[in-house]
């Protein structure tokens, strides 16, 4: 179905994208206190809901392995894309207590691009 054919009254409101985090406490204590983020729901203690600015990710405690964490470092998996308004405002405040976060690069267009690479239960930004 095209664009042009899909009923006017179905309307995409968001998405959630669902990172999978190792200790769900400390996930949802980083969004907090570091990245601004209201805790909006925990379920059961394996699940939970973040949201800010009107966007919301889903956490979920799922340990990964070594040989996953091996195979998503490898081939630069990407997780999340998050556009924001304020870039260099917004990778500061991902920079604030971050070991991995790469510097901006400047990309086609005046686009600014930012990778993080890892942290449990975060955005790869790109």
């Amino acid at each position: 179905m095209t664009p042009a054919m899909a009923p006017r009254t179905a309307r995409l409101k968001s998405i959630a994208p669902q990172f999978l985090v190792d200790d769900l406490d400390a996930a949802l204590a980083y969004y907090r206190e570091r990245l601004g983020f209201a805790v909006d729901f925990v379920y059961e203690s394996f699940y939970a809901s973040v949201s800010r600015d009107g966007a919301a990710i889903h956490l979920k405690h799922a340990a990964k392995t070594l040989a996953d964490r091996v195979h998503r470092k490898e081939h630069e998996h990407l997780d999340a894309y998050v556009a924001v308004a304020g870039v260099e405002a917004s990778h500061r405040l991902l920079r604030r207590g971050r070991r991995r976060l790469h510097p901006l690069l400047q990309r086609g267009q005046g686009a600014l691009m930012a990778r993080e690479v890892v942290l449990d239960g975060a955005v790869n930004v790109r």
